[in-house]
């Protein structure tokens, strides 16, 4: 059993058991959360999404990703800008499918 969620801007395909890395959510560590965003659930599809559908998802824990690099320049011009930046986000466990 597998199903398509939104969080974040973003579409994820999730079976339980499965690990997410997904855009930091505002939970507590192990506590648990519900998906209601599902957009497909065993090749039943919403529009947009399905009615009485959810997943139930533990969060692990909070954590930011590797720093990327940000540079800018302008040729010829002497205009050049270095920036970091480390993206944060939730590791959650998808725990039920149910719908």
């Amino acid at each position: 059993m597998f199903a398509i969620i939104e969080t974040g801007g973003k579409q994820y395909r999730v079976q339980e058991n499965d690990v997410l890395y997904i855009e930091k959510l505002d939970a507590e560590e192990n506590q648990e959360i519900v998906f209601d965003k599902v957009l497909m659930v065993n090749n039943k599809v919403g529009s947009p999404y399905v009615k009485g559908a959810k997943v139930t998802a533990q969060v692990e824990k909070h954590g930011k990703n590797r720093k990327i690099i940000v540079f800018k320049y302008k040729a010829k011009k002497n205009y050049r800008k270095k920036q970091g930046h480390r993206q944060p986000y939730t590791k959650v466990k998808i725990l039920a499918i149910e719908g």
